[in-house]
C-alpha cells in the first residue's frame, strides 16, 4: 500500500477511524442475525477492533503527545469502506468486510516501515496486521456458511448450536 503521500499523524488517525468504523459494522450485524454462534463472532470481531482502536490511540498518544486526538470522520487515506445498511445482503456485507479486513492487514505491514526506530511498533503492527488476516479467514468460513445457507439464520436460528 502506498503510504509515502500522508504523514504518520494522518496515517494512525486514519487507522483509528477504520478501527472505529468495523467495530460499528461488526455490532450492527450482530444486531442483525439471529444465529447466535454468528451473532458471538460478530461480536468478537467488534471487540477485536476495539482494542485495535485503544492501541492505536495509544500509540498516536506516544507520538504525538501535544496532538489532539482528531479522529477524521471520514479516513483520508483510500481504505475500503463496508455499507452494512438493512437492504443488503449479509453476504454481501461479509464479502466487503473481507476486502476491507485484507486492505487493513496491507495497511498495518505498510505502516511498519514508518517505525524504523521501533522495533517494538513494528512488532504490534505485524501481529495487528495478523490479526486482521485472521479476522479474514474467520469471515471467510461464515461467508461459506451463508452462501450455502443464505437465509439459514431465518428457518434455524440455533444451526450451529448442538442438541
Amino acid at each position: 500500500m502506498e503510504l509515502e503521500n500522508y504523514n504518520l499523524n494522518v496515517l494512525l488517525l486514519a487507522a483509528i477511524r477504520s478501527e472505529i468504523d468495523s467495530k460499528k459494522v461488526y455490532e450492527t450485524l450482530a444486531n442483525r442475525v439471529k444465529n447466535s454462534v454468528l451473532k458471538d463472532r460478530l461480536l468478537f470481531l467488534a471487540e477485536e477492533e476495539e482494542k485495535h482502536r485503544a492501541y492505536l490511540e495509544s500509540l498516536y498518544r506516544q507520538r504525538f503527545p501535544n496532538s489532539e486526538l482528531d479522529i477524521p470522520d471520514k479516513s483520508p487515506v483510500p481504505l475500503p469502506e463496508v455499507n452494512a445498511s438493512e437492504e443488503r445482503l449479509l453476504s454481501e456485507i461479509i464479502e466487503d468486510s473481507m476486502k476491507a479486513e485484507l486492505a487493513a492487514e496491507e495497511f498495518y505491514k505498510s505502516l511498519c516501515d514508518l517505525f524504523p526506530d521501533s522495533k517494538e511498533v513494528q512488532k504490534m503492527l505485524t501481529i495487528l496486521a495478523e490479526m486482521e488476516h485472521g479476522h479474514y479467514i474467520l469471515l471467510e468460513k461464515e461467508l461459506e456458511n451463508l452462501k450455502n445457507f443464505e437465509d439459514y439464520d431465518t428457518y434455524w436460528p440455533m444451526m450451529h448450536s448442538g442438541p
